[in-house]
């Protein structure tokens, strides 16, 4: 399926499904697809994200991971006082992406159509650029002060991950290019290798803990993960923001897709998304199926952490400092990508 189609088949959704939400104001691209032209085959182990504009700050239904017609959708709902202005989006890494390039759905005021134009203007100049970046280095330190020693293991790894994660997307915003999810790590590998920095990217994967991992040692994680995901899909109950990403319809995103890059020799930058998965599958047994499952799937969890360099809070505690320590490095590398970026005004 090309995503010229996939996009109509999210329209479609839009006006027979999403138009009919309380407070519909709106509905717009966002996400991989919307970085890709109409003309490029879908991926198979990609989603369509469908941003949903609502008057009320309150999700007003259902949303996360959906299938329509053989469309795999991605809806998130967004309530409209976060895109009041230009300016407030502009300086927002994730809303900016989807208004880029065209990408309104729907849009019964003309308020998004008018916001998108305004948006695309301005979206590579520098004073933009920087203030991307630099929420993005804030999410890195907001991460990093979640960690809760008090807290399950597994809501501990969660916070670190993505600690260490999000690193990828201060450079990622930096250079204009998609701030991805799933991908970040081969986005960002892409990335340095343009600028001639590949040996910065040997260091995020170290801060992850898997730059010296076998390919077979992370296939071999990515098959408990098969297992820990049917269980966790089987047995969900509690409403988790991240729900529809542990479900049969979400499993060629989680699954496949990590497949598809152990397969490609990318094994390394597949781990992130291996154990932020993991993690949230520990997260549903533990609410939804604690005692036996949660124990029988656990000893494939703490493999996975061990291979990490994770054993305890301590430490999370002494990477999460190893992250922050990176920071002002990362920063100066930011900051020369925008200054080698010609599309930056």
């Amino acid at each position: 399926m090309l995503v010229s189609d996939a996009r109509e088949m999210a329209r479609q959704w839009v006006i027979e499904e999403g138009s009919g939400v309380p407070g519909f104001c709106g509905a717009y691209h966002a996400g991989s697809t919307s970085w890709l032209p109409g003309d490029a085959v879908l991926p198979a182990t990609s989603d369509v994200d469908v941003m949903v504009v609502v008057s009320d700050p309150g999700p007003p239904g259902r949303h996360g991971k959906l299938i329509y017609r053989d469309v795999l959708l991605d809806v998130s709902y967004v309530p409209s006082d976060h895109l009041r202005s230009p300016d407030q989006v502009l300086g927002d890494y994730h809303l900016a992406g989807g208004f880029r390039t065209p990408s309104v759905i729907a849009d019964p005021s003309g308020r998004l159509t008018s916001l998108q134009a305004a948006v695309s203007r301005d979206y590579a100049r520098r004073a933009w650029v920087r203030r991307r970046c630099e929420q993005a280095r804030g999410r890195v330190l907001g991460f990093l002060r979640s960690i809760d020693g008090s807290a399950p293991l597994h809501d501990q790894v969660t916070a670190w991950l993505f600690a260490a994660g999000v690193t990828t997307h201060v450079l990622l915003v930096a250079g204009l290019r998609n701030p991805t999810v799933r991908g970040r790590y081969v986005a960002v590998r892409e990335l340095l290798a343009d600028y001639g920095r590949l040996e910065l990217h040997e260091t995020l994967l170290g801060l992850l803990g898997c730059a010296a991992m076998s390919r077979e040692r992370v296939a071999r994680h990515l098959g408990a993960l098969e297992s820990v995901f049917d269980a966790a899909a089987a047995v969900i109950r509690t409403p988790f923001f991240f729900a529809s990403d542990i479900t049969d319809a979400a499993r060629p995103v989680a699954i496949d897709g990590s497949r598809d890059l152990v397969e490609r020799g990318l094994h390394r930058e597949a781990v992130f998304w291996i154990a932020a998965t993991s993690s949230r599958c520990q997260k549903v047994l533990h609410h939804d199926a604690p005692g036996e499952m949660e124990d029988r799937f656990g000893l494939a969890y703490r493999q996975l952490l061990g291979d990490l360099g994770i054993a305890s809070f301590h430490d999370l505690r002494r990477r999460g400092e190893e992250v922050e320590r990176l920071l002002p490095r990362l920063w100066d590398e930011a900051e020369a990508i925008m200054a080698a970026n010609r599309s930056i005004v």
